[in-house]
């Protein structure tokens, strides 16, 4: 791992960070494109650019705010980050995986990440909210690579990176407010160019369910520090080659516009529940 994103740099973050919020995070939130909508609702909130956070560049995608809200969601003191970095902006592994060790450092032991994703399962069309059971990471990065960080464990086990009791929160929490929850695996390509038919017809052969450009590495870095994981995708649109209309990213924040409401209630109910 190279100088400026390990536990040292989280740690300095993190002090930063604590002499200006009110709360001691239990979960940290990571909300994708579209998604941010569940951090206005953070109660008692502090509000921190990630220019103001030592070690966060500024968010530069359409739908990503950039800034860490801190509160109380649920009931729950939590810590969100509005918006993420992603290694198609040239960023590397480790820092895309920055944040989560940043969440941890501030007290979190749960992290819930968001993402938005195309559909590959037949049956998952635009607007669904999928609950994420297991990942393939085609983006051929890891955040772990270099020396063992403070923390960390030097192998972590990724049979099961997706706690499955925050898992039955959730499809009981769903439950209760009637919600449609599908499951699936989320398939993370490098990006930045949608993947093509042919990559959608490969990763329907391997089992993949969703596809999408990010949430692997936070997850990896997650798992490393003894973090217990629930990952929620909504789907925004079919995988390319599915349908005969061409992918936009207005399609995906359009989407999500639609569902924000649905996912914001969703995650309240699992974080009150914790």
């Amino acid at each position: 791992m190279r100088p400026g994103y390990g536990a040292v740099e989280a740690r300095a973050a993190g002090d930063a960070i604590r002499h200006r919020i009110n709360v001691k995070p239990r979960v940290g939130i990571i909300l994708g494109s579209g998604l941010g909508g569940i951090a206005q609702t953070i109660e008692e909130p502090v509000r921190m650019p990630y220019r103001d956070i030592p070690g966060f560049p500024s968010a530069t995608i359409a739908g990503h705010a950039g800034e860490l809200v801190t509160g109380i969601l649920g009931g729950t003191p939590v810590a969100a980050m509005s918006g993420r970095f992603h290694l198609y902006e040239g960023h590397s592994a480790d820092l895309t995986g920055f944040p989560v060790r940043v969440l941890h450092a501030l007290g979190a032991a749960i992290l819930i990440v968001s993402n938005a994703a195309g559909g590959v399962r037949a049956s998952l069309a635009p607007g669904t909210l999928m609950l994420i059971t297991d990942h393939i990471n085609f983006m051929f990065r890891n955040p772990l690579v270099g020396p063992l960080q403070a923390g960390d464990t030097r192998f972590p086990d990724m049979s099961e990176p997706y706690d499955p009791a925050l898992r039955a929160v959730a499809q009981r929490v769903a439950k209760e407010q009637g919600l449609d929850l599908a499951q699936g695996v989320y398939a993370a390509e490098l990006g930045p160019s949608y993947e093509t038919g042919a990559e959608v017809a490969m990763l329907t052969r391997l089992g993949a369910d969703a596809v999408g450009m990010s949430t692997v590495p936070e997850v990896i870095v997650a798992r490393a520090l003894g973090m217990r994981v629930l990952g929620l995708s909504c789907i925004t649109n079919l995988a390319c080659g599915l349908s005969a209309t061409p992918i936009t990213h207005d399609e995906v924040l359009e989407t999500t516009a639609k569902v924000a409401a649905r996912l914001q209630r969703l995650v309240r109910g699992i974080v009150s529940s914790l």
